[in-house]
C-alpha cells in the first residue's frame, strides 16, 4: 500500500511512544530500520534530508571486498566483504553486476619490503605495489571470495597482452592483474527500495526523509518537519543514531559531553564524459596507485566514466564538496595511467563528495584507518533513553553492519529475530531475469500486459528491475509520453515515481531517485519541465515550483559544479549524453574481457 506523506504524518503525530527511534536514513541508517522492522519491531527512521542523501550518495560505486584493506591486516573485514559483495548480487541483480578490475604494474618487486615491515608492525609510507605482492593479495582475495561461485578468478598478462587489450595505457606498465569485484549502478535508488521493501512488509514500522532531530526533551524526542516546520515528539525506548559523519553532533542533541567517535575522510569524484577514454577502459575498471601511493578508480558508470577519489580528513561533514584542486589531484591521476588523453574542463558533467564516517584515530595515513564497522553504546544518562551509534563501516557491508545494530537493539527489548536478510531479494532484484532467454520472456511479458514497446520495456527492466512491471502496466493505461527536454524519460514514469516512491523535493528526483543530473543530461529546460510534472503530481503551487528549481540549481552549483550557465548551454546540446547501457551489458564490447 502506498501511504502519502500527509498521512504517515498523521500517523506519526498521533504515536506517543516508539520501540525505537533510527535517526539518519543513508544506507546503514536504512539497513538497521529495515532488519528491525522484519523482527516486527515497532521502529520509526527519520532523515532531516532525503534518504540517501549524504555520504551513502556519494560512494565509488563499486560492491567490494577491499582488495588494500589486506595490506592493513583486515582480513576479517575481507572476508565479510566479499560475503556480503556475493549476496548483493544475488539479491539485488537488477543493480549490482561482476565488474572486471585491472591493475597496472610497473615491476615485479615494488612493495614486497614494505609489506614484510608492514606485517612486523612497522608502518611504511604508502608507494607502488609489484606484481608479485598483487599476486599473492589476489590469490587470497579469490580464496576469500569463493571462487568460482559468483565472479571469475583472477588472472595475469604480460606486456604484449596488456598493450594490445589497453592500447593507451601508460607503456611503462608492463604487467597487468585483472581480477572480479562488483559495481552497482543506482546506489541511492537501493536504500529506497529497502524502504519501500519493508513499509509494505512491516506496516507497524515508519520512515520518513526531511524530518529531522532537534534534540530531547524529558525524555522525548523533538522531531521537526522540515518542508512544514512541523513539530513532533516521540518517547523511544532506544535511539539509533546512524548519522554517519554526523554522529558526533547527533549524540551532542541527544547525551551531555558525549565522547567524539567520528574522524571522517572526504571522498570526491568526477563524472567525465570522454569518448576517447570510455573506449580506452571499454568494461573494465582500472584499480590504480597514483605517484603518492593513493589508490585510484576510474571506469564507466551509465555511459559517462567515474574516477575517483581522495580522502581528505575535515573537520565537519557540512557543506563538502569537490574543490577545484580536487579535481585536479584526480584529472593528474587519469594521466599518469593514460597519458596521452586530454580530457577538456567541459567534459567534467558532473562532481561529488561525501565524508567517509570512519572511527576516530591517529593513523598517520589516512588509509590506514580501518573501513571496519561497529556499534557504541553511550554511557547511561537520567532523562533519556539508551543510545547506540554506528560508526565506521563501508557501503559494501550495509547489510551485515544493520544486522549487527538490529541484534544488539533486539536483546534489552526482550525480542528474538524471526527474520534474516542474509537471502532476501531487494526491490526490483525479486524474480529479476538473469538469463538472456528469460529477460526475452521477461519483457514479452510485460510488452503483453502494458501494450508498451519491447524496447522501452527493456529501458524500463535497466532502470527498475522488475519493478517495471508495474510501472509499465501503469504507464499503458496512462500513457507513456516522452519529455520533451529528454526524450529518453517518460513524463507518467517521472510521475510515478513522485507518488510512490517518497520524492518530496525536486531533487530528490534527479538527484537520487534517477541518474539524470549524475550522467550529465539536465538541461535548463529539464528542469523547468521535470519542475512542472512533480508540481503537478504534489500538488505546488506556482511559488513552490519556483523556489524547487532555484533550490536545486543552487545546490548543484555549489556542490556538483554544474552551474545556470551549463545547464542553459546543454538546452542546445540534448544528444551529447551517451547512450545509457545496462549495468548488465558491456558499455563498450570490443574491450570486453572474458
Amino acid at each position: 500500500m502506498n501511504r502519502t506523506r500527509t498521512e504517515r504524518l498523521d500517523r506519526l503525530r498521533g504515536m506517543e511512544r516508539v520501540s525505537v527511534l533510527v535517526v539518519g536514513g543513508g544506507i546503514n541508517g536504512i539497513s538497521a530500520w529495515r532488519e528491525l522492522a522484519l523482527q516486527g519491531i515497532d521502529a520509526v527512521l527519520v532523515e532531516r534530508g532525503d534518504f540517501m542523501s549524504g555520504a551513502s550518495a556519494a560512494p565509488s560505486r563499486m560492491i567490494h571486498g577491499g582488495l588494500r584493506y589486506m595490506e592493513n591486516g583486515e582480513f576479517a573485514l575481507v572476508r565479510e566483504s566479499l560475503r556480503e559483495r556475493n549476496l548483493l548480487l544475488t539479491n539485488a541483480p537488477h543493480m549490482v553486476s561482476p565488474l572486471p578490475t585491472l591493475i597496472p604494474l610497473a615491476d615485479r618487486f615494488s612493495g614486497v619490503l614494505a609489506a614484510a615491515r608492514r606485517f612486523l608492525g612497522g608502518k611504511p609510507k604508502p608507494g607502488p605495489r609489484g606484481a608479485l605482492i598483487v599476486k599473492l593479495g589476489l590469490t587470497l582475495y579469490d580464496l576469500y571470495s569463493g571462487v568460482g561461485k559468483a565472479v571469475p578468478r583472477h588472472r595475469f598478462y604480460g606486456r604484449r597482452d596488456l598493450n594490445r587489450r589497453f592500447p593507451d595505457l601508460d607503456p611503462a606498465q608492463r604487467f597487468g592483474a585483472v581480477y572480479y569485484d562488483a559495481k552497482i549502478a543506482y546506489p541511492e535508488r537501493l536504500g529506497v527500495e529497502m524502504v519501500l521493501d519493508a513499509e509494505a512488509a512491516a506496516p507497524q514500522a515508519l520512515a520518513f526523509n526531511h524530518l529531522g532531530l532537534d534534540g530531547f526533551s524529558d525524555g522525548k524526542a523533538e522531531i521537526t518537519d522540515r518542508l512544514t516546520s512541523g513539530k513532533f515528539s516521540l518517547r523511544p525506548d532506544i535511539v539509533v543514531n546512524a548519522t554517519g559523519a554526523w554522529i558526533d553532533i547527533t549524540n551532542g542533541l541527544i547525551a551531555k559531553n558525549p565522547q567524539p567517535l567520528i574522524g571522517g575522510t572526504k571522498g570526491s569524484h568526477l563524472v567525465i564524459d570522454n569518448d576517447r577514454l570510455r573506449n580506452a577502459l571499454g568494461d573494465n575498471m582500472v584499480y590504480f596507485a597514483n605517484r603518492e601511493g593513493r589508490v585510484c578508480i576510474l571506469f564507466v558508470h551509465l555511459g559517462q566514466v567515474l574516477a575517483g577519489s581522495t580522502d581528505i580528513s575535515v573537520e565537519t561533514p557540512e557543506g563538502v564538496r569537490c574543490e577545484t584542486d580536487e579535481a585536479d589531484y584526480i584529472l593528474a591521476s587519469v594521466r599518469e595511467v593514460f597519458p596521452s588523453i586530454g580530457i577538456a574542463p567541459q567534459e567534467i558533467v558532473f562532481r561529488f563528495a561525501g565524508v567517509r564516517p570512519l572511527p576516530r584515530s591517529n593513523a598517520g595515513v589516512n588509509a590506514e584507518i580501518s573501513r571496519d564497522h561497529q556499534c557504541d553504546w553511550l554511557p547511561e544518562q537520567a532523562g533519556r533513553p539508551p543510545v547506540l551509534s554506528l560508526v565506521g563501516g563501508k557501503w559494501t557491508t550495509f547489510r551485515a553492519f544493520g544486522e549487527q545494530a538490529a541484534d544488539l537493539v533486539l536483546q534489552p527489548l526482550g525480542r528474538k529475530r524471526t527474520v534474516s536478510t542474509q537471502n532476501l531479494r531487494i526491490g526490483g532484484g525479486r524474480d529479476y531475469p538473469t538469463e538472456t532467454n528469460a529477460r526475452r520472456d521477461w519483457i514479452a511479458d510485460a510488452v503483453a500486459r502494458s501494450g508498451l514497446p519491447a524496447a522501452r520495456i527493456s529501458v524500463l527492466l535497466d532502470r527498475y528491475g522488475t519493478k517495471a512491471a508495474a510501472l509499465a502496466v501503469h504507464l499503458g493505461g496512462e500513457g507513456d509520453e516522452p519529455l520533451a527536454s529528454l526524450p529518453a524519460y517518460g513524463r507518467g514514469e517521472l510521475a510515478y515515481l513522485v507518488v510512490h516512491e517518497h520524492v518530496a523535493t525536486l531533487a530528490d528526483l534527479v538527484l537520487r531517485r534517477t541518474a539524470i543530473a549524475l550522467r550529465g543530461e539536465l538541461s535548463l529546460d529539464a528542469v523547468e519541465e521535470i519542475a512542472g510534472l512533480t508540481a503537478s503530481a504534489l500538488g505546488w503551487g506556482e511559488e513552490r515550483r519556483v523556489a524547487e528549481i532555484e533550490a536545486l540549481i543552487t545546490h548543484l552549483e555549489d556542490f556538483h559544479g554544474v552551474g545556470r550557465a551549463a545547464l542553459e548551454h546543454r538546452n542546445r546540446r540534448q544528444d551529447h549524453v551517451p547512450v545509457e547501457k545496462s549495468p548488465h551489458e558491456p558499455a563498450v564490447r570490443k574491450r570486453q574481457m572474458s
